[in-house]
């Protein structure tokens, strides 16, 4: 049983400190609602509170035309930030706006507008807002798809541009994930204004959803015809709260804006499917679903592309470098065409097309990045690839008029876009794998639920199998043996012991009755339950969950800020650095300061010099700079979470080298989370293993979650396996248990002490110390000692009585991980104190403290 809040007992591993008992006043087992903003960026947030608390500064808005890029910005900000007196200068682009605080005893109005025209802008100050009284509008929190990014300039560039909209609290875009959140106030920009601004930055935008429900999508089957879109278009058009709707018939999919109030999920996809018969079928579209189904798409799209280049490059490098050594192929190749030699012609025509049709994004990215003012490696691949591929067709123009035929390096260019597709398509998986973690958590919520139809009455008339997505708070469900809770709720009828671990980590079944609180996502083992829906959607635990795993993932460490800012600055340093390296080896050329036997016969030190520089761009990449922190952020906190493990970001992963003190709970993180036989003693003339078929016949009828334990432990004494689970196979497991077991009658379980049966005829107790004094069953005192010995470590004594006789002791606990001892020591070795927490009483906590340090 889960222990509560209360009572908890810390315990130092260490054993040189004494534990303290703590109590917690609350039992709660809400967890904290957690969202990606609340971690992003805090430096800025206090900076900002700071600016608020300035007594005496006055802020003004001023409008500013004439800015075109991010240049003009900073010049204007460099301009405004010169006069004394200002504290804070931002300047927004797409706003042309520039927000100044400043001290009005040292700079006036004037000043600031007139330093603004001096750098080359007009300006004009914008009147007072300051007394202006706004109302609390609904913030919310919308979650966006990007696409286009390729390295951590882009993503500076979409955040610069979010935070400098007018109504956008906070946003924050995630490189590895191709997602960006955006806090924004829905009465000052709307979504379709975030997506157009990221659009107008030259990305590719998607809304996915948002805190407020009044968005959602729909596929729908059957959708293939103009019939069907008008009579779709029908349907939503007469159904009431139904606001605004859009139809796509090539996606199979309508997206809804509709009145929350009005009208319910469930709702819309029943009347879709009535209203048209049967033949439209709506269901609601996973934003995981589509998230995966995007990252395939783009994996799909990047693979095409780069098998394309592959298959285009390769006759090239085959006619420079195989052609020569092959008498026939060669001289096929060294007739002419015109002026042109044969084999020149089929390169520049093979490259051309690789150049501008298959690489046609890196010039488009690239185009749009420089236009913004911004550069990345998009920027870098087209300097590289162009310089080589237009030197190649100026040298093969030049060879037609002169006579002269330079070197030429077509292959240049087409083998290095090969090779870049090839990383980007890497990239690509390698970010899509990076979301393994979220793709499990969420495969723990059931796909499905049986929902209970009333009656006017109240009374249950039906069950119907309903997606899991369209339970609504109130919904009464069904929730058979072995399957999944699909919703958080109560209990309403039927007792049950069900599976919490995925929660709570305890290994022990928690019981079920009426008015207990279930969790969705976790097992119903035993008996048939209802419970009432609660909480749905992202309210749930389990949403809540992976909530935080995607708030750790998508925010930012400290050192990624700094990452950032040297992507920023990489792809200039690296250009400049291109151009030192030609200008230094075309210097020394031409002053003999290395032999000629290093330049060909038809080349010289010009070409020589380009291909070094050319060497320096391509081989440049800013792209791992701005990857390496975030996928290590999304690595460890994704398989933290499949361990159990939920870290709150980068920014505690970069903290975590400032541990002192690590605070283990007990079971399933110390101990491996599943009751186990540990011990097995006979105190009577008869087999072990005859003992092990009598105490397991004896349990086979019982729901106790100790009793599937005896049972797995007999088994496996037997015949060295598992026995299957119920959730797979529960008939199959009862076909294998009446193979091998004894047959029990008169069974019944006595609460709190065990159970009783008649096996062979003769009285059988398997319970505690209790059961067999109310049977009148002495337990001798060799039996007693060794029982004591057993729950000072920390395991559980179940007696065994036969026919009025003692006959044996079982010990059951949860085994302590092998590495559990291992890990505890090597944090010591490191200096940090290892405290064990736990509900346990404090013989059983002393116990696995004690085996954890003793069992190296």
């Amino acid at each position: 049983m889960a222990p509560s809040l209360r009572d908890l007992q810390l315990t130092a591993l260490s054993g040189h400190r004494r534990p303290e008992a703590i109590s917690a006043r609350e039992d709660s087992g809400d967890l904290e609602d957690v969202r990606l903003l609340d971690s992003y960026d805090e430096a800025a947030a206090a900076a900002e509170g700071r600016g608020g608390d300035e007594k005496g500064a006055r802020r003004i808005q001023v409008r500013v035309t004439g800015m075109t890029c991010s240049a003009c910005t900073n010049s204007v900000e460099a301009a405004i930030n010169a006069l004394p007196g200002v504290a804070r200068a931002s300047v927004s682009l797409l706003q042309n706006k520039a927000h100044v605080v400043f001290d009005p005893n040292l700079v006036k109005d004037e000043d600031i507008k007139d330093a603004i025209e001096d750098a080359g802008f007009e300006a004009d100050i914008l009147p007072d807002s300051n007394n202006t009284m706004s109302r609390p509008q609904k913030v919310l929190s919308g979650q966006f798809r990007i696409g286009g990014m390729t390295c951590a300039a882009c993503v500076n560039s979409v955040e610069g541009i979010l935070r400098k909209l007018p109504g956008v609290k906070r946003a924050v875009v995630a490189l590895a994930t191709s997602l960006g959140e955006v806090e924004y106030d829905p009465s000052v920009i709307s979504k379709d204004e975030i997506a157009h601004a990221i659009e107008d930055a030259g990305f590719d935008a998607t809304f996915l959803q948002s805190s407020d429900q009044d968005r959602i999508l729909l596929g729908v089957d059957s959708l293939t015809t103009e019939t069907d879109v008008h009579v779709l278009q029908g349907i939503l058009s007469n159904m009431k709260g139904v606001r605004q709707f859009e139809v796509n018939i090539s996606l199979s999919e309508v997206e809804i804006i509709f009145d929350p109030q009005a009208v319910g999920l469930r709702h819309m996809v029943d009347t879709v499917e009535r209203e048209s018969i049967g033949r439209l079928k709506a269901h609601v579209r996973n934003p995981y679903a589509r998230a995966a189904s995007s990252d395939a798409q783009e994996a799909s799209k990047m693979l095409r592309l780069f098998l394309s280049s592959l298959f285009l490059s390769i006759p090239v490098f085959f006619i420079r470098m195989a052609c020569p050594h092959i008498p026939l192929i060669n001289s096929i190749m060294l007739m002419h065409c015109g002026p042109f030699l044969m084999r020149d012609l089929l390169k520049w025509v093979l490259v051309s097309i690789v150049q501008f049709i298959v690489g046609k994004r890196f010039y488009v990215a690239a185009y749009r990045a420089l236009r913004h003012g911004s550069t990345n490696m998009d920027v870098l691949v087209v300097l590289g690839t162009s310089a080589s591929y237009f030197y190649s067709v100026g040298a093969l123009l030049y060879g037609a008029f002169s006579g002269f035929w330079p070197p030429i390096y077509f292959e240049t260019s087409a083998m290095i876009i090969t090779f870049v597709l090839f990383g980007k398509y890497l990239e690509v998986v390698a970010k899509g794998k990076t979301s393994d973690a979220i793709k499990k958590l969420v495969e723990l919520a059931p796909a499905t639920a049986l929902l209970m139809v009333k009656d006017a009455e109240g009374r249950s008339v039906v069950e119907r199998e309903i997606d899991a997505l369209l339970i609504q708070p109130g919904d009464v469900l069904k929730v058979l043996p072995g399957s999944k809770v699909p919703s958080d709720g109560i209990v309403v009828w039927g007792t049950s012991h069900v599976d919490e671990s995925m929660v709570t980590g305890e290994s022990v079944p928690v019981p079920k009755e009426i008015s207990s609180v279930v969790i969705g996502g976790t097992i119903n083992l035993h008996g048939v339950l209802h419970i009432q829906a609660t909480k749905v959607g992202s309210n749930t635990v389990l949403s809540q969950i992976i909530s935080l795993v995607e708030t750790a993932q998508m925010s930012k460490a400290p050192i990624q800020k700094f990452a950032d800012y040297v992507a920023s600055i990489f792809v200039p340093i690296v250009i400049t650095m291109s151009l030192l390296t030609f200008f230094g080896w075309f210097l020394c050329g031409l002053l003999g300061a290395y032999p000629d036997s290093w330049v060909t016969e038809s080349s010289n030190c010009f070409i020589f010099s380009l291909m070094f520089s050319i060497s320096v761009v391509v081989i440049a990449c800013p792209c791992a700079l701005g990857l390496a922190t975030p996928t290590a952020v999304m690595v460890a906190t994704g398989v933290g979470a499949t361990h159990g493990v939920l870290i709150k970001g980068g920014d505690a992963l970069e903290k975590a080298q400032s541990v002192r003190y690590v605070i283990f709970d007990k079971t399933g993180t110390l101990t491996q989370g599943k009751a186990a036989v540990t011990t097995a003693k006979v105190f009577a003339e008869m087999e072990l293993g005859d003992f092990l078929t009598l105490v397991a016949s004896a349990e086979a009828s019982s729901e106790h979650p100790l009793a599937r334990a005896i049972l797995d432990h007999a088994y496996h004494y037997h015949f060295f396996g598992k026995l299957p689970t119920a959730k797979h196979s529960a008939n199959q497991s009862k076909e294998i248990l009446s193979e091998w077991l004894l047959e029990a009658v008169d069974f019944s379980a006595v609460p709190g002490r065990g159970v009783r049966c008649l096996i062979n005829g003769k009285r059988t107790l398997v319970g505690n110390r209790s059961l067999l004094a109310e049977n009148g069953v002495i337990v001798p005192t060799e039996a007693e000692n060794f029982l004591v010995d057993l729950e000072g470590n920390a395991k559980t004594g179940i007696l065994v009585a036969y026919d009025g006789t003692f006959i044996g002791v079982l010990g059951i606990a949860d085994p302590l991980k092998r590495e559990a001892a291992v890990v505890v020591e090597g944090l010591k070795k490191t200096g940090v104190c290892p405290v064990m927490v736990t509900g346990d009483n404090w013989r059983t906590a002393q116990a696995v403290a004690k085996e954890t340090f003793c069992s190296l």
